[in-house]
């Protein structure tokens, strides 16, 4: 295993969002410290996801300018780039663990990017997915 860690859209959209509160303030401590140590994994799902929630879900939302400004930052991560062999792995891993197909792609991401853990609020803490432990940063 590498010691990189992969990271879920929720904890992007929580480190960029003005009136998350404590959660807020934990994904960006996480997230710099991801970039620090050079440990932070991404994939095309998690930014494309981003991208589209930063602008519908968020109080105020965020501005194209800062959308962009927020991509180019991310795009110095290392960088899982989903193909046609990731989705029918993907597919595998929905029927196997009986979850989401959106799920099994982040859990595809992690896994083919020989992560040791993904950090997620929505998939269950401490679960393991062929190697990936699933850790929610909020809950500690």
């Amino acid at each position: 295993m590498s010691g990189e860690a992969f990271v879920d859209t929720n904890l992007l959209l929580y480190a960029h969002d003005r009136h998350g509160g404590p959660k807020s303030v934990r994904a960006q401590e996480l997230l710099a410290q991801l970039w620090e140590e050079r440990r932070g994994v991404l994939s095309t799902q998690v930014l494309q996801e981003f991208c589209v929630n930063v602008r519908r879900k968020f109080q105020q939302p965020m501005t194209p300018a800062e959308v962009r400004e927020a991509v180019l930052a991310y795009k110095n991560w290392r960088m899982v780039v989903n193909t046609a062999n990731s989705i029918l792995q993907g597919l595998e891993l929905e029927q196997r663990y009986q979850m989401s197909f959106w799920d099994a792609m982040i859990v595809q991401a992690a896994e083919s990017a020989g992560c040791e853990v993904l950090y997620s609020e929505d998939l269950s803490h401490g679960q393991e997915y062929g190697g990936v432990l699933v850790v929610n940063p909020f809950l500690s």
